[in-house]
């Protein structure tokens, strides 16, 4: 086989090359063999918590909540986030890093052009006679050529470390889509977050005038002995007590607002008015088709970056092996060379061919290959826990997320009925004191209570729509339905014309 090599290489240098390249660089592959970590093939088959199935697929699903200000500020989101923008730049080194790491898969050509002037004594002459004949040796020489160089991956050293590098890239490109998704469910939550402190100084401002009225009016009684001081007292601190509580609600909505504002790529306060006055994104209440627990594997972004970083310590491992065992590199020279400029372009008459084979191999390095091995197979245990974890917290995240859903779900439901229980004693209310049956404080009272329920029913609002959210970005992003069985009856949003009993 080698003198057969050396036959062909002797006359087609080129085609030499890569007949050895093809018969040498064979199937030899240190690395470890593939595996899962055990949590990550022991996967249970189905969620506790699941009430149907269906097939995962990415999807627009925030277009679920039908908030056309929602879907503009999220597609502002995905162009301007400085999260994904960073992440984006990550993937563009990795994929260099990748190119970097696949070209020693292939030979080395480069082009060279010299030319050297030499003057040199002859052996045994006069120095001293400077006129007694030629005494010196002057050389004039001009060369090009093409070089070329290349090392026989044998051991799979380059190979496992161009597959690594690969492995890199893939995982930062679902290091990508987690700055995505995680941008999209931060830029949501904190607009919900606005939606629900707008409702809340709304209610707050209402409640306070409310308040005022009790207030006075119990003044009024006070002065006539018809209630005592601690009724009067006790009303006064409710008041500047609710006064009290909103400044803080205000400065969390600036808050809330800037850090929205960020999350688009922009100064905070530069908002404000283009949100608008009116913010009215719909509750979805559907029950969720979560799949099987193996979609895990397959569209969380982050359990994908981490199973491909876990794979490219696997082929590391492989690579750092494979330097312990001697290399060989190929090496040729074709060009011309001449005793003047002209000369080179001689092809025919001047051509020059160089070849060249080196076998190296490691006898002594203090130990640093061993060292390099040791430090590849502690960074592969590291990856295959962290897999093993990423896997167990992804699962562990889902069935949460699905439970909390489910609990706010039903919150919700007991809220609204008490909403509605709550405009009807305030009609009530209202009703008695035109027709002079009762106070005018009890009327007061009934509408303090419901504009009390209205602030609680906006907060479970915000806390559905953030269990939602919370599955969807556990589970990686949306999902097709195909089943759907709800056990619990569901419910409708308020609508902005019911009566407040006033």
């Amino acid at each position: 086989m080698l003198l057969w090599a050396a036959g062909v290489i002797t006359r087609f240098p080129l085609v030499g090359i890569a007949a050895m390249a093809g018969s040498l660089t064979a199937c030899a592959d240190f690395s470890p063999p593939e595996r899962l970590p055990a949590p990550v093939a022991e996967l249970p088959a189905g969620y506790a918590e699941g009430e149907s199935l269906g097939a995962a697929q990415p999807l627009n699903w925030w277009h679920d909540f039908n908030d056309p200000t929602l879907n503009r500020l999220v597609d502002e989101a995905l162009l301007a986030n400085l999260d994904i923008a960073e992440a984006a730049a990550r993937v563009e080194e990795a994929r260099a890093q990748a190119r970097i790491a696949g070209a020693d898969r292939f030979p080395s050509v480069n082009a060279s052009a010299g030319a050297n002037y030499s003057d040199t004594p002859l052996a045994g002459t006069n120095f001293g006679g400077f006129g007694g004949g030629a005494t010196r040796l002057t050389n004039e020489t001009y060369s090009t050529g093409l070089d070329f160089a290349y090392e026989l991956d044998f051991w799979g050293r380059v190979r496992n470390d161009a597959r690594a590098a690969r492995a890199d890239l893939v995982a930062a490109e679902a290091d990508l889509r987690t700055a995505r998704l995680g941008a999209l469910a931060e830029t949501i939550s904190t607009y919900f977050e606005v939606v629900d402190l707008r409702a809340q100084i709304a209610l707050a401002v209402a409640t306070i005038d409310i308040l005022q009225d009790r207030v006075e009016n119990t003044e009024r009684r006070y002065d006539r002995g018809l209630v005592s001081s601690f009724e009067l007292y006790q009303l006064r601190q409710d008041y500047r007590n609710t006064q009290a509580a909103l400044p803080q609600r205000e400065s969390q909505l600036t808050d809330a607002e800037g850090r929205l504002a960020v999350l688009l790529g922009r100064y905070a306060g530069t908002l404000r008015a283009e949100l608008g006055d009116r913010l009215a994104p719909q509750l979805v209440f559907d029950p969720i088709p979560t799949g099987l627990p193996a979609d895990l594997l397959i569209q969380r972004p982050d359990v994908a970056a981490a199973a491909q970083r876990f794979e490219a310590a696997r082929f590391r491992v492989g690579a750092r092996r494979a330097e312990l065992f001697p290399s060989l590199s190929l090496s040729s020279t074709l060009g011309t060379q001449s005793d003047s400029p002209s000369g080179v372009f001689d092809i025919l008459d001047n051509w020059v061919l160089n070849l060249g084979a080196s076998l190296t191999a490691p006898l002594f390095q203090g130990g640093r290959i061993r060292a390099n091995i040791d430090v590849a197979e502690a960074r592969y245990a590291q990856q295959t826990a962290s897999y093993a974890r990423t896997v167990l917290t992804a699962y562990r995240e889902v069935t949460a997320a699905l439970e909390d859903y489910e609990e706010q779900r039903q919150r919700y439901a007991l809220l609204f009925a008490q909403l509605q229980e709550a405009e009807a004693s305030a009609n009530l209310q209202a009703e008695r004191y035109a027709a002079g049956v009762s106070a005018f404080t009890d009327y007061l009272d009934a509408l303090r209570n419901l504009y009390q329920v209205r602030s609680s029913l906006s907060g479970a609002g915000r806390d559905v729509a953030l269990a939602r959210l919370a599955v969807h970005r556990g589970l990686g992003g949306g999902w097709t339905e195909t089943a759907a069985t709800p056990d619990i009856p569901l419910v409708d949003r308020p609508t902005d014309g019911e009566t407040d009993g006033s």
